[in-house]
């Protein structure tokens, strides 16, 4: 799902972007929070960390606030040097694989996976919205849909103590180091910003699992996760 470093600094050279301009990301005024989360991640993930996701642009419609139409006027373009991504905030698919095969063993870790998906699509109740997906969970993974994170009506994420209260409801430990997972890796950022809102756990404990349900089925050349039938792949 990341460009790589120089394909990064090509896009924001394209969008004018210095790099020491504070950026602010959001949303259509229908989403209200959706892959903004996952935008802002990604800056902050190649070192440019003056950067706020808008919560959100469906109330900002909403309360009038000025709005413009039309065309994407012209911009200066401009050179962005090309950064140094940081890793630290990646989780690749071999050890999350080694994660979920140390689920309930003495002396793991403790790292919790948390799943951005649906509740029905965790459980395997309800399908998956990609052809040839199964639906189903990391094993040991803690589902904390991104609907429980929203308000219903407005769609921006929730205040601090109701964030607080989701993640001790359902389980999440602030002191274990945390994997935010999802569909794809979008909505699992939408976690990541709520864990940041909410102030529930270190910051530098916590990764995003890029790619998400589909990488566990997709790559040919990877194995299966135990626990889980996977589908027969055609060449």
């Amino acid at each position: 799902m990341l460009p790589s470093a120089s394909d990064f600094a090509s896009a924001m050279s394209g969008l004018g972007i210095r790099r020491d301009d504070t950026v602010v990301v959001y949303d259509s005024s229908e989403q209200g929070i959706f892959s903004a989360p996952r935008v802002g991640w990604t800056l902050k993930a190649f070192g440019h960390d003056s950067v706020h996701v808008l919560n959100n642009f469906k109330l900002w419609v909403e309360e009038g606030y000025p709005t413009e139409s039309g065309e994407f006027w012209d911009v200066d373009t401009c050179t962005y040097p090309i950064p140094a991504f940081d890793a630290s905030k990646l989780i690749e698919f071999e050890e999350v694989r080694n994660i979920a095969k140390d689920v309930n063993k003495e002396g793991a870790e403790g790292v919790q996976i948390l799943d951005a998906r649906s509740e029905g699509r965790w459980k395997g109740t309800d399908p998956e919205p990609r052809a040839g997906l199964s639906s189903g969970h990391i094993p040991g993974s803690i589902s904390v849909s991104v609907s429980v994170l929203l308000d219903p009506v407005t769609k921006a994420i929730l205040p601090r103590e109701k964030l607080r209260e989701v993640f001790e409801k359902k389980g999440v430990d602030p002191n274990k180091p945390i994997v935010n997972s999802c569909g794809t890796g979008v909505t699992a950022a939408i976690i990541d910003a709520a864990l940041t809102e909410a102030g529930w756990g270190d910051e530098s404990k916590r990764r995003l699992y890029d790619g998400s349900w589909t990488y566990v089925y997709f790559p040919l050349y990877l194995s299966p996760f135990p626990s889980i039938s996977l589908p027969k792949m055609k060449s």
